[in-house]
């Protein structure tokens, strides 16, 4: 564990006025970690011999890809102008900077009153930068706009602090210009954040009332929840009471991360840090519960967060049809760890016993798979993802489908699909084929305004259905990757959507099955019987793959049947010998029809579920 500097005040002893409580919010790419592994060494709390990039960024996935996925809270002493008589308490959480991941953001905001605003002086201001200053704003959080990579033969600081300007309503003298890699000016906006970040305000003698940010799941130690003191005191060994569940608990361990977790013998107002309960259920310790204490608590809960509505839903199937509790466990373990995640129970006629699980989008969704098969070691199969739809019956019922099995048979109303607005910010130059794009994908032109005479704004109204795949890839494809995207739910639209049926020798496969718009169902049919032409084995007798909508086949392949040589044999003879032969075998293969069924490989159903249409498309950054 890192020593940490002499100078450092007790954390239950804090004085409220000497605490600010600040996170870093922007697009991917622009510096977010390395700032803070700046802050991190210039504060002292972490050592040089032990420092290491992206220091706070602490799973595999998170190092391998170069993104954040986890907010990660610390604290940091920082003396402004290097006099020690004065040193403050700065409480920072590191943010992702994905669309995806906007829900972890929202909760870091709500934790403090103050957010430094990173753009990358080489690109400007990007569409996730624009969506995180705009929840910044909704929260009345102070904002300090700082342009990062000035160090970049490319930077265009004077350009880009205009546009900064413009957005947050300040004198483009007052962004600040720091490279986080070199550390050039970090001191200065460390400095800044101590004078214009207000101080957390909080009632000291009140009952206590700390509100759950964020908590994770610790093999050893239980449940690990991290919280912001509001009002009053949490003491060490005191029995705490979370509000929501009335469930309590004796706190074992109170203390804060610097960026290691440091025992205390408390927190006050205003006070960022985590609580140890020992306790192994996951479900006692809710994001956005208040925990107060169990004598004299508070009566009223803080307002929590508003939970996150998943956009994209896909099966997750174990191979090993034994692995299904162990699915169920890792489940409740990652839900703990990421609020946004939702799951229930369902099965397949084809894969057996699995969980419907609800993403916040692709990557989410990608990322999800890829902790549960590392950390948890489990083989599984994830069926193509798709949006939630709701179907209106002629007969007045309504049906709300998140999985193509459950679309209904019979007249049929009307269809709704949910749409999003999209922001998308690139060049003027590729413009046309922006627009292009979203008319093919069957959008709506909201709006377009012009940011700089080089950089323009697109405004667009879209089905979920048709971005949730490849329209990211695609639109970075045809803009030289210069655009990006943001997009938020909107509501829902009518739609003419059909649902493709595909049928192997006759019975429906349900895993197969898709809810596509109606001009696209033929397309999708045509390819995917293709596909499953290749990938399932020819069997004794002639199997047809066929795709179809309600009764009516839009598409059909065969797969020719073996024929094992039975005149191998017969060498001269009469014909008729040779034709009796055949025609016992064929008598044979129409019997083995009407019993037989076709045997689906398992690397089938995972080739054509994880097609490159679903697979590639979550790992772009947005």
């Amino acid at each position: 564990m890192p020593a940490i500097p002499s100078h450092v005040p007790e954390p239950s002893r804090t004085d409220p006025a000497l605490i600010r409580n600040f996170c870093i919010i922007a697009h991917i790419d622009h510096g977010k970690s390395t700032l803070a592994d700046r802050m991190l060494q210039l504060t002292g709390v972490v050592e040089q011999r032990q420092m290491r990039a992206q220091y706070l960024d602490r799973m595999d996935i998170e190092r391998e890809r170069g993104i954040t996925i986890k907010s990660q809270a610390v604290r940091l002493p920082w003396a402004p102008t290097g006099d020690k008589s004065n040193t403050h308490i700065l409480n920072m959480i590191d943010t992702p900077g994905h669309v995806d991941f906007t829900y972890e953001v929202s909760r870091s905001l709500a934790a403090c009153e103050g957010t430094v605003l990173l753009v990358d002086a080489a690109q400007g201001i990007e569409a996730q930068t624009l969506a995180n200053l705009y929840l910044a704003m909704e929260n009345d959080l102070t904002i300090i706009p700082v342009l990062n990579k000035i160090d970049l033969p490319a930077a265009q600081p004077e350009k880009f602090a205009e546009e900064l300007a413009n957005l947050v309503g300040c004198d483009p003298s007052d962004v600040l210009k720091v490279s986080a890699k070199t550390g050039l000016g970090v001191d200065a906006l460390l400095d800044r954040v101590v004078k214009e970040v207000p101080a957390p305000v909080g009632v000291k003698d009140a009952p206590a009332r700390a509100m759950i940010f964020d908590s994770v799941y610790d093999s050893y130690r239980g449940v690990v929840t991290y919280v912001r003191v509001i009002d009053g005191q949490l003491n060490k060994r005191e029995r705490i009471k979370m509000m929501s569940t009335g469930a309590t608990h004796e706190l074992l361990e109170i203390g804060t991360n610097s960026p290691e977790m440091l025992a205390a013998d408390g927190l006050g107002v205003g006070e960022v840090g985590y609580l140890i309960t020992g306790v192994k259920d996951v479900r006692q310790s809710k994001v956005g519960d208040t925990v107060t204490s169990q004598q004299k608590g508070a009566t009223e809960a803080l307002g929590g967060y508003k939970d996150p509505k998943p956009m994209v839903f896909s099966g997750l199937y174990p191979l090993d049809g034994s692995d299904y509790p162990e699915l169920r466990e890792a489940l409740d373990k990652l839900q703990l760890n990421d609020a946004a995640l939702v799951y229930e129970p369902e099965t397949s006629a084809a894969l057996g016993f699995g969980f419907r699980v609800g993403f916040l989008g692709l990557l989410h969704l990608d990322v999800i798979r890829e902790r549960l098969e590392r950390e948890f070691g489990l083989d599984l199969i994830a069926t193509a993802p798709n949006v939630v739809y709701r179907v209106l019956m002629e007969d007045g019922t309504e049906h709300v489908v998140t999985n193509p099995s459950e679309f209904p048979e019979g007249k049929i109303n009307e269809v709704y699909e949910p749409v999003v607005r999209a922001t998308i910010l690139a060049p003027t130059e590729f413009i046309g084929s922006i627009m292009e794009l979203c008319q093919t994908r069957r959008g709506t032109l909201l709006g377009m305004d012009y940011l700089s005479e080089d950089r323009v704004e697109i405004r667009y109204t879209l089905p979920l259905a048709e971005i949730v795949f490849d329209f990211f890839d695609q639109l970075k494809s045809k803009t030289r990757g210069y655009a990006s995207l943001d997009y938020e739910p909107t509501g829902e639209q009518t739609s003419s959507l059909v649902k493709v049926d595909i049928l192997l020798h006759g019975d429906k496969v349900d895993a197969f099955s898709a809810i596509t718009h109606k001009d696209a169902a033929y397309a999708y049919g045509v390819r995917l019987v293709a596909k499953l032409r290749e990938l399932i084995p020819r069997q004794a007798f002639e199997v047809p793959i066929q795709a179809a909508i309600g009764s009516r086949v839009i598409a059909r392949e065969t797969i020719r049947a073996i024929r094992k040589d039975v005149l191998a044999k017969c060498y001269g003879g009469d014909i008729s010998r040779k034709r009796k032969l055949l025609e016992k075998q064929k008598e044979g293969k129409k019997r083995m029809k009407m019993v037989g069924s076709v045997e689906v490989p398992q690397e089938a159903f995972i080739a054509v579920l994880s097609s490159d249409d679903s697979a590639g498309s979550g790992k772009g950054k947005k």
